[in-house]
């Protein structure tokens, strides 16, 4: 073997997991553009509702066969997941209504460094020093998006939401993690999207949401991404049994790049400060994951 081949052959690739994550931060990155759009036309709660009732109603009828020895557990994991996905997607559907789509992903992105660190509050995982580093980063970043003044951040109610968003992302994150390796992928995709849709549904009116009228700007969206939320969850279920979680969230963190770019596709043009922010964010997420020379194994 050459010394090329010894180089090439120690590089780390992608694997067929690995690449279905690259999948779904992709159609995340695309997903913001058209949830700020359909806005316009129906309230948040009740899109998030649609979208994954059809996502649910979608998974339970190709996957039926697997649905007959539904387990307790996997019931437990796939409501646990479900309520914080609604409660996360609630907030980030919300702030949509008046934050650009290329804000808010860069936003939401803050949810990657969050994840070690909640993983060292809620499991007592330390994590590395690197961690701290990105964390650090990522909140410069937010801050210079808040675009900061003599009046403080000048972040409104839809920002503010969109952050809150981050961090229940972030228990989303270790919570599929932790029932990963104990449950059947498929039985949990349809248990966790059904209680989406009904939990974002009940929501709707409780939050003063007013009956939608039928209006296929709106009800196209809805169902479009909700198979679109299928095919995500589906992916993150199945390839997360062999990726780790900080694996998995360097790959996750290409998605307000590619948030940006539909953004940008579109006409939404982000000030000089606010794109320094971005840029901190995506390199916050980046050095999180990073392990020093002497901290990795042989």
């Amino acid at each position: 073997m050459t010394s090329n081949d010894q180089r090439d052959s120690g590089r780390a690739r992608f694997s067929v997991h690995e690449l279905a994550l690259v999948g779904v931060s992709v159609l995340w990155g695309a997903t913001f553009l058209i949830i700020h759009t359909a806005m316009d036309y129906v309230g948040p709660f009740t899109f998030v509702g649609v979208r994954f009732l059809v996502a649910g109603l979608l998974a339970a009828v190709i996957f039926a066969r697997w649905l007959r020895g539904i387990t307790r557990i996997e019931v437990t994991a796939g409501v646990a997941i479900g309520v914080v996905m609604a409660l996360g997607y609630g907030l980030q559907t919300s702030g949509l209504q008046t934050v650009d789509s290329s804000m808010s992903g860069f936003i939401t992105a803050f949810y990657v460094p969050l994840v070690p660190l909640m993983q060292w509050g809620f499991l007592r995982i330390r994590p590395r020093t690197m961690s701290f580093v990105g964390a650090g980063l990522a909140f410069l970043g937010l801050v210079l998006l808040g675009n900061p003044g003599a009046a403080g951040l000048q972040f409104g109610v839809g920002e503010w939401l969109t952050a809150l968003s981050a961090i229940v992302f972030a228990g989303e994150i270790i919570l599929i993690s932790l029932f990963a390796g104990r449950v059947e992928f498929r039985r949990v995709t349809v248990v966790q999207l059904l209680v989406v849709g009904v939990v974002a549904l009940i929501a709707a009116p409780v939050t003063g949401e007013s009956s939608p009228t039928l209006d296929w700007r709106w009800i196209v969206p809805a169902i479009g991404l909700g198979v679109m939320s299928m095919l995500i969850q589906l992916a993150m279920n199945w390839a997360q049994r062999h990726v780790t979680a900080t694996r998995a969230t360097i790959i996750y963190s290409a998605e307000p790049v590619w948030a940006g770019v539909f953004g940008w596709l579109a006409g939404e043009r982000l000030p000089w400060l606010a794109l320094l922010g971005a840029g901190c964010v995506v390199a916050g997420v980046l050095v999180s994951e990073l392990r020093p020379r002497r901290e990795r194994p042989e």
